[in-house]
């Protein structure tokens, strides 16, 4: 089987990215403020370890790895799909108030029903979903210019939807019960926190068909990245097909944000190193920012569980620290533009 010049290195890159995953999850797995460590896993795969070392591994250690995996993969293919279907650098989940209206309908259903993370788990995303279209069709609504849709005024619109969801859901979860205003603060800037594992089931199941249906897409992002007019003159439907990949990254955002809150930056940051990396091909790009984003929050998390141990940072701090910069640096560029 021959591939196209240049396919069996991005198909490398891609495996690369592969191992790297692979071998972040490892490391997270051995670091923790508690004893279990890298020999106690070795322990774990002879079956020599003990019930409670065990626990911590799998259903501690594993379960916030793997969700963590989850959240990364789903934030960092919406950010590439949202840059390529506005093309605008600085679009990303959470900047545009998606995050933040997935947020909001978790919390409403959380609120309402008095749901724990483990009861009813798809509860969560399909609210969540909700709570990202219904933002999306308010923020298109807000940003349409003379009929047509202005990139940056998306942005602007966003920070304002993203502010206001998260003032109602700081209402609703800390009204009444002033002792949960902590862990709201957590929820708000991002905590990865270990889940059932029928609960990370559904969350996985959101994530894999909305990525699976942005990558069936990645063609005509590829056309679209000529602009609206010529993707046109292509044949390709733009509206219909810009809507297609706004509620497929809607829906992965969605599944990520119902049960860890508004982790941000990570759907701008790595499908910005992927593209540096492997061209502007969507057909590698989804894919790759979906494991490079895995990668990252993985690491990003093990860094939060252990940075200010036994203190537990939430991700979103971790996250914020590397991706502001990062969204200056592209603002500034922005503005010098013509």
């Amino acid at each position: 089987m021959s591939f196209p010049p240049g396919a069996s290195s991005r198909l490398l890159r891609l495996l690369v990215l592969a191992l790297l995953l692979g071998a972040s999850m490892f490391l997270a797995l051995g670091l923790g403020p508690s004893r279990a460590s890298w020999a106690s896993l070795v322990d774990l795969l002879l079956g020599r370890s003990d019930a409670t070392t065990r626990a911590i591994l799998v259903d501690v250690r594993l379960s916030r790895i793997v969700l963590a995996a989850i959240v990364g993969a789903a934030l960092s293919g919406a950010g590439a799909a949202f840059q390529a279907v506005l093309r605008n650098p600085l679009a990303d989940p959470y900047i545009l108030g998606v995050s933040g209206g997935a947020a909001l309908g978790a919390t409403l259903v959380t609120t309402t029903a008095g749901l724990a993370p483990g009861d009813v788990p798809f509860a969560r995303p399909a609210a969540a979903f909700a709570g990202a279209v219904l933002t999306l069709a308010v923020l298109f609504r807000l940003a349409r210019l003379r009929g047509r849709t202005g990139s940056m005024a998306l942005l602007l619109a966003g920070v304002v939807l993203n502010a206001f969801d998260s003032a109602v859901i700081l209402f609703l979860i800390t009204v009444g019960d002033p002792a949960r205003f902590q862990g709201t603060l957590a929820f708000l800037v991002g905590s990865i926190v270990p889940l059932p594992w029928g609960a990370i089931a559904v969350v996985a199941a959101f994530v894999m068909a909305g990525l699976a249906l942005l990558f069936l897409l990645s063609h005509r992002l590829n056309l679209l990245a000529f602009g609206e007019e010529t993707a046109g003159h292509l044949g390709l439907d733009v509206e219909r097909t810009t809507w297609q990949v706004v509620i497929s990254a809607s829906l992965v955002t969605a599944a990520a944000v119902s049960f860890t809150g508004l982790v941000g930056f990570v759907g701008l940051i790595v499908p910005h190193a992927a593209r540096a990396a492997l061209g502007p091909d969507h057909r590698v790009l989804v894919p790759a920012s979906a494991l490079g984003g895995a990668a990252f929050l993985v690491l990003a998390d093990a860094g939060a569980r252990t940075v200010a141990a036994p203190v537990e940072l939430p991700v979103g701090v971790i996250t914020a620290l590397v991706g502001c910069p990062l969204f200056l640096a592209l603002f500034l560029r922005r503005l010098r533009e013509p």
